[in-house]
């Protein structure tokens, strides 16, 4: 038997449309989809399935959104029968990773993910922070680069990602600054993100103290699955531990490719990235030379899944 790993993408791998043929054809989805929009108070569904695109990117929309749909997906495959041996998460993937790992209840986490995403865009007003893609780097020369471009204001590495693939986040013009100094550096290529707010950095200072004080509050049970947590590349196995570990990543790098490593040499066979897009099949992929990894975010995705486990399990 396969020894699987779920993982769960973050802000940025939403699209309009994400979830629909989930919500049309399975009664467990309409089910999640109508408990998530009483949680909330809003039509997250419609949002998903209609957008616009520019609605669908708002942070506090995206958040709870890109969380609803990956947990439907994973509720399917366990449906199935399909258990991992471990699961994790990219930054907000985090959370869901924590949802399916029984750490949270659904209702909790709908509301938590809304409330993350305001206080990130309340952070830093819109058009002052900025966050880009280093491409072709080694991640101690994206440091240095970093720490060149500062001139006293903020710009930092959020995620290590895969090898050659930093992003960094800050002030708008710092971020530009280290931009430039990354492309003399020889970077094969630097990419601005569309993005509403500069997470896991220094700016995200006061969202970690105000998160702190509702995670501390929020009732949670020890995870029946190991989670990777993004700030250390380690598993957590009780709720304190995730507790920390979800205060510690909002303003620090997310290690995923330090994650996936740990993942790898645990024996994961097969990564399944559960929820829209394949963002994290890439970055697993320029990770792990030859690495299994399959996605879960329509039904086409979910039965090819589990005709490759039946087949191969």
């Amino acid at each position: 038997m396969k020894k699987l790993a779920f993982v769960f993408p973050g802000q940025g791998s939403q699209y309009v449309g994400m979830g629909m043929e989930f919500y049309r054809n399975r009664p467990l989805a309409r089910h999640f989809f109508e408990l998530a929009n009483e949680a909330l108070g809003l039509d997250i569904a419609r949002a998903c399935f209609e957008g616009p695109e520019d609605k669908l990117k708002m942070t506090p929309i995206t958040q709870p959104a890109l969380l609803v749909c990956s947990y439907i997906a994973n509720q399917l495959l366990r449906e199935a029968g399909i258990r991992p041996a471990y699961v994790a998460g990219h930054s907000l993937g985090e959370y869901s990773a924590l949802l399916a790992a029984g750490g949270i209840s659904f209702f909790d986490a709908v509301r938590l993910v809304r409330k993350r995403g305001e206080l990130m865009q309340e952070a830093v007003p819109l058009g002052k922070g900025g966050m880009a893609a280093i491409l072709g780097l080694e991640r101690e020369e994206v440091f240095r680069v970093c720490e060149e471009a500062q001139d006293g204001q903020v710009v930092e590495v959020a995620n290590l990602n895969a090898p050659g693939q930093v992003v960094i986040s800050g002030e708008k013009e710092a971020v530009e600054r280290a931009m430039e100094i990354a492309r003399n550096r020889g970077a094969k290529k630097v990419v601005p993100l569309q993005v509403s707010a500069p997470f896991h950095c220094a700016l995200m200072n006061t969202v970690r103290d105000r998160l702190a004080e509702i995670l501390l509050r929020l009732p949670m049970e020890d995870p029946e699955i190991p989670l990777v947590a993004n700030v250390d590349a380690r598993p957590v196995f009780s709720a304190a531990e995730a507790r920390s570990a979800l205060i510690r990543q909002t303003n620090s790098p997310v290690r995923w490719e330090e994650s996936v490593r740990f993942l790898h040499q645990e024996g994961v066979d097969l990564f399944v990235e559960v929820g829209p897009g394949k963002v994290l099949s890439g970055l697993i992929k320029r990770t792990v030379e030859g690495a299994s990894v399959v996605n879960v975010e329509d039904e086409r995705s979910l039965q090819s899944t589990l005709e490759f486990l039946r087949r191969d399990g």
